[in-house]
Order: structure tokens, then C-alpha cells, then sequence
């Protein structure tokens, strides 16, 4: 009865904050039909605060024990939000991407300027909840692949927010896949962007010229295309760490 208590404390706290994906579920969801945290895990009861600037990419590293849903490549996916309440910041960048590693993670779909809205706005209330796409065909096949959503707000403190979760992927004859680099920013050695005011284009200079990469279950390298060698400079012009420098231990 504890217990129950919780949860629905847990899920009346979602509705009143801010934004987090809880479909497919992100490490480790409270509730929602998602399953327990892998052994020395806890729950998640603040699922949608956003990353600490010094924090592990996505603030978890260690996989659920299997995946969560199992996917197609190739299928339309559906990726739902907290349902009730929760402030979508008037919008924003988010991008979804896919990776075999932890470390690296490939864009497959992307919600550029109005993210959690139909256009334009200045609204804390979102007017999406939920993103549908179809998988790039050429993902390879894996039993635990890690997909991961990622937000820059429009406005407000600059925040950086992530979920991940575990996914299979089956149906394809690829061995890898080759996408834009995840964009991260507003984390400790990576670029600020400020709040978008009227221009909704603000920050994007960093996700056009992310370079591209590619991932697979046997490992990932960068391609070498693009101009992504600057986003990961602060204005200081020092290297910032990568993705995998965020990570504290990687998945298996």
C-alpha cells in the first residue's frame, strides 16, 4: 500500500514539473508499466529534472536487465511525455537518436524550434505530448540498443533535459547505421544556448554543423563529414568533453 502511495505521489509530481519521455520507458521510470531498476538501481523520482551540468549523460548509465519495447527498422514508433501538466518551456529543440555503445548516439528523428508545441509560443503548457516517426531502415539489429531523447528549452534556465531507455531493434540486414551527431549544449564543456526570445533559430547553427557519424553493435567512429569538431568547443575555444566522456559506465 506503501508503495502504491508512492507511485501515485511520483506520477502527481510528473504532471506538475517539467518534461520527460515516458514511452518507451526512460531509466527507470516510476510506474507507468515500466519495470524495475537493475539490481543496486533506485527509481526515478524526479524523471523530469534536467541533466546536471557535471552529471553522466542522461544521469543513468547502467541498462534495465532487457529491453523495454522491441522495434522494427523501418516502423513508425511512437514516443510519448508525461501526459498531464508539466512545462514545455515555449518549445524548443529536441532530437531522438540511437546508439550501440552508450557513448555514441546517431540523430534519427529531430523537433526543431517548437518542440511540446504547434508553432510559436510563449505557453509553459504543452500542446504535444507524443511523436511519431518512422526508424531509418538501415538500423542494425541489436537486443539492447539504447535510444535517447534530449531538449533544449526555449526558455527559462538554460537546461539541458535527457531520457534513456533500452530498446531491441530487428529486421534489418544492416550492419550500421550513419546519422547527424547528437547535439548536446547547455552541459558543463559544451556551448550555452541562450533563450530563444522571438528567434526561434537560436542554438540551431550548432545542430546543422554536427558531424556525422556512424554507430553499430560492433563499435562507433565518426565518419570525418561536417563541421562537428565545433560543437564540441565552448567559446573559450577549449575541447569539450564528448558524449562518452559523460558516461560513467557504459552499457553492455
Amino acid at each position: 500500500m506503501l508503495a502504491r502511495s508512492i507511485v501515485i505521489a511520483t506520477l502527481g509530481a510528473l504532471a506538475s514539473a517539467h518534461m520527460a519521455m515516458v514511452k518507451p520507458c526512460s531509466y527507470y521510470t516510476p510506474g507507468n508499466n515500466c519495470p524495475d531498476p537493475p539490481a543496486g538501481q533506485s527509481v526515478d523520482y524526479s524523471l523530469t529534472s534536467p541533466l546536471a551540468r557535471d552529471a553522466p549523460f542522461c544521469k543513468y548509465t547502467v541498462p534495465y536487465d532487457k529491453p523495454v519495447e522491441t522495434w522494427t527498422a523501418g516502423q513508425t514508433v511512437d514516443i510519448e511525455f508525461n501526459k498531464d501538466g508539466g512545462a514545455g518551456h515555449g518549445g524548443g529543440h529536441c532530437q531522438f537518436s540511437i546508439s550501440y555503445d552508450g557513448k555514441n548516439f546517431a540523430v534519427v528523428h529531430e523537433v526543431l524550434r517548437h518542440c511540446f508545441y504547434n508553432g510559436p509560443s510563449t505557453s509553459n503548457t504543452p500542446d504535444v505530448r507524443s511523436y511519431s516517426f518512422a526508424l531509418p531502415e538501415d538500423l542494425p539489429n541489436s537486443d539492447n540498443a539504447i535510444f535517447a531523447w534530449t531538449w533544449v528549452n526555449k526558455q527559462g534556465e538554460r537546461e539541458f533535459y535527457c531520457g534513456t531507455s533500452n530498446v531491441a531493434i530487428t529486421g534489418s540486414s544492416s550492419s550500421s547505421y550513419t546519422g547527424k551527431e547528437m547535439t548536446i549544449a547547455n552541459h558543463d564543456g559544451y556551448e550555452t544556448i541562450p533563450e530563444f526570445g522571438d528567434d526561434y533559430d537560436t542554438g540551431l547553427d550548432l545542430y546543422e554543423k554536427a558531424k556525422t557519424i556512424t554507430v553499430s553493435p560492433g563499435g562507433s567512429a565518426g565518419s570525418g563529414s561536417g563541421s562537428g569538431d565545433d560543437q564540441s568547443k565552448e567559446e573559450s575555444g577549449t575541447q569539450a568533453p564528448s558524449a562518452s566522456d559523460l558516461v560513467a559506465d557504459s552499457a553492455s
